[in-house]
């Protein structure tokens, strides 16, 4: 009886499985992904930041204005994406057992736990931005 369970199980588990791979998988790029935008930003902006330093910006400053243009982006993904899985959901219906497939506590919590990831890939390069020498980064230019 027990293997006859086991067999039953194994197909379901095994794409749940799949599901919860590809999940990290795409929140690891996610994640890669931001940090990588952001520090091209960063760089790209490093006069403008020197400047803004230059003139009396504070750290906090820095760090506000580019964790804010990295969040920005995230909120826009996530309205998006959001949107996205609302309108696919039907295609998984068949896999979920007892869970509606517009389950708002897990749409809220996957874009809570983006949310966290976001800021951690955006803090990185701002805070790298935020201890920008203004003269150094005039003088490159």
């Amino acid at each position: 009886m027990k293997e006859l369970i086991y067999e039953s199980v194994g197909q379901p588990r095994f794409r749940t499985l799949l599901i919860g791979l590809f999940a990290a998988l795409s929140l690891g790029l996610a994640t890669v992904g931001l940090y990588g935008v952001m520090s091209y930003t960063v760089q790209q902006r490093a006069r403008e930041i020197g400047i803004r330093v230059a003139i009396g910006a504070q750290k906090r400053d820095v760090l506000r204005l580019v964790v804010g243009h990295g969040l920005g982006l995230v909120l826009t993904g996530m309205l998006l994406g959001s949107a996205g899985a609302v309108g696919l959901t039907r295609l998984i219906s068949t896999m979920l057992y007892q869970v509606k497939p517009t389950d708002p506590t897990t749409f809220a919590s996957m874009c809570v736990l983006l949310a966290i990831v976001a800021l951690f890939a955006c803090w990185l390069p701002a805070r790298r931005a935020a201890r920008v020498d203004p003269m150094a980064a005039l003088r490159c230019e």
